[in-house]
């Protein structure tokens, strides 16, 4: 819903500006960068539950033709606490860079909404254990999954633009506690983004 009501928000603040800002097109590169904010699944797992976190992203997308392009997501890490029944025990940092193939529906217009299947390799690092675990070892491995997005870019001008989207990424990762394994952890986030971005 929220992302849903972003866009639509979006979408009727396109249709009072002109409409005559350059569209995107083969061999164009776009960078934006902003804020996400990363949801996990509400049941991670029968123990182990992984709080939401924001973070800063941004992303290079290449234009192959006016309607396919390939984005690359990057970010400054994510921490994340780990709790049990409620209690902070961990936490945990990560980095997710995803590689997507995006489909723009409308490369004619300033307001050009998108969707966008990919691959997401999230690495998991700086584990930290308190309270209960304090100087127990948790681990937590890395995982490779499937990512799915759908967004929306709005032209300003010819190189400047907004842009708004949510991904549902699949990260699972097995987790060990001083070596003994505790089962896998299903974190499946959404993520909702906001940026600023630059055509050049």
């Amino acid at each position: 819903m929220k992302i849903r009501t972003a866009l639509c928000t979006l979408a009727l603040t396109g249709f009072g500006f002109a409409q005559s800002a350059a569209a995107f097109d083969q061999g164009d590169w776009l960078v934006r960068f902003g804020a996400s904010y990363v949801d996990p699944e509400s049941t991670n797992h029968e123990l182990v539950s992984v709080d939401s976190g924001t973070s800063f992203t941004f992303n290079f997308s290449y234009f192959m033709t006016p309607n396919l392009s390939l984005e690359l997501l990057a970010a400054y890490p994510f921490e994340h606490d780990i709790t049990i029944d409620g209690t902070k025990v961990a936490s945990t940092k990560h980095l997710p860079p995803t590689l997507s193939l995006q489909y723009h529906f409308m490369p004619d217009s300033a307001f050009q909404p998108y969707i966008g299947l990919g691959v997401n390799y999230t690495h998991f690092f700086d584990e930290k254990t308190y309270g209960p675990l304090a100087g127990a070892d948790l681990k937590l491995d890395d995982s490779w999954g499937l990512e799915g997005q759908v967004g929306a870019d709005f032209m300003l001008n010819d190189r400047w633009f907004l842009n708004v989207s949510a991904r549902y990424i699949q990260i699972e990762t097995k987790a060990k506690l001083d070596s003994n394994s505790i089962g896998t952890v299903d974190i499946n986030p959404w993520v909702f983004s906001g940026n600023v971005g630059f055509r050049f």
